[in-house]
C-alpha cells in the first residue's frame, strides 16, 4: 500500500479535490445503499474517505458512462 492509498479526504475535500458535487446527505444515502466507499471514523464528529477508493468510484462512473448500453 502506497502513501496515496492511505490519503484521507474530508467531506469538503470531496467537492474540491475530487470534484464530487454531492451534498453530505446524498453521500450518506449512497453509502447506506452500498454505492459509495465507506467512511473512516476519525473522531466523534469527524469522518473521511480513502482517496484511492473515491478515485476508484469515480473511475467506475466514467467507465459505465463510456460503455455502450446493449438493448
Amino acid at each position: 500500500m502506497t502513501q496515496y492509498d492511505k490519503r484521507l479526504v474530508s467531506k469538503k475535500e470531496l467537492r474540491t479535490v475530487c470534484g464530487i458535487p454531492y451534498t453530505p446527505q446524498h453521500i450518506s444515502r449512497l453509502e447506506a445503499a452500498g454505492q459509495f466507499p465507506k467512511r473512516v471514523k476519525l473522531g466523534l464528529n469527524r469522518v473521511a474517505w480513502l482517496l484511492s477508493e473515491v478515485d476508484a468510484w469515480v473511475s467506475e462512473r466514467i467507465t459505465s458512462r463510456d460503455t455502450p448500453v446493449e438493448n
